[in-house]
């Protein structure tokens, strides 16, 4: 029992320290990149639509913690109740954004790994007039867009906002997600086309119209973020 007690607490000091780091890392980074941003004006057309889904691409997502550019912006992101969430939670809370902790997507599947509580959460929070961000990607299967968040959308009525950062220096990791680790002492670009509305009658055929839409918008996202830095895209697998 002392030794599984000396493991555990190691372990979350470990996690601890991971968080923090990482969280400082990602701060260098934001403060050491020169970012434009698509459109120009992005800020402006996003503020109006606040509370919004923000959406991005599993592994291009570290600094969206920085895509608030008021105090005043709240927002709170899923992270998976997996061991490896924790210090990614630490992370996230330690750069300012609340967190939410449950499944990403499994289709309808909401019961599974704290799904249902989850979505509710988001839901309330969207209602509560703060920001809620998630990965659109369906677990471990890069660049497919799950109807988790297309559903999220139908039931709290808000837009969802498909976002892409990207940095002109990084390091690929060879992972089911190509993660892409941002680099410091360069330049940055975030690129938002446009806003997808789910209306609130959507039936299974708009749903996955909707669904392939945010798959679409957010690939070209991607891909005008780094052709703005001059790079090629990550190859996604």
């Amino acid at each position: 029992m002392k030794r599984l007690l000396r493991n555990t607490l190691r372990s979350s000091f470990v996690q601890r320290a991971a968080g923090v780091l990482a969280a400082e890392w990602l701060r260098l980074v934001w403060r050491t990149n020169k970012f434009t941003f698509d459109p120009p004006d992005i800020y402006g057309r996003v503020e109006p639509r606040i509370p919004a889904i923000f959406a991005f691409w599993h592994g291009q997502h570290f600094l969206t913690p920085f895509i608030k550019n008021k105090e005043s912006y709240r927002a709170k992101v899923l992270i998976s109740r997996h061991r490896d969430g924790e210090f990614n939670a630490i992370a996230v809370e330690r750069l300012g954004i609340g967190t939410i902790r449950g499944s990403g997507d499994h289709g309808g599947a909401f019961h599974r790994k704290g799904g249902v509580g989850a979505f509710r959460e988001m839901v309330q929070t969207l209602e509560d007039g703060c920001n809620v961000a998630l990965t659109a990607d369906v677990p471990k299967r890069s660049r497919v867009a799950g109807l988790g968040i297309i559903m999220l959308a139908r039931e709290s009525g808000r837009p969802i906002m498909p976002f892409a950062m990207a940095t002109s220096r990084f390091i690929r990791l060879k992972n089911w997600d190509r993660t892409t680790i941002n680099l410091p002492f360069g330049r940055g670009a975030l690129v938002g086309i446009k806003e997808i509305v789910v209306p609130p009658d959507a039936d299974a055929a708009t749903m996955e119209a909707l669904r392939l839409e945010l798959e679409e918008t957010l690939n070209e996202a991607t891909r005008r973020a780094y052709a703005q830095l001059g790079r090629p895209e990550p190859d996604h697998g």
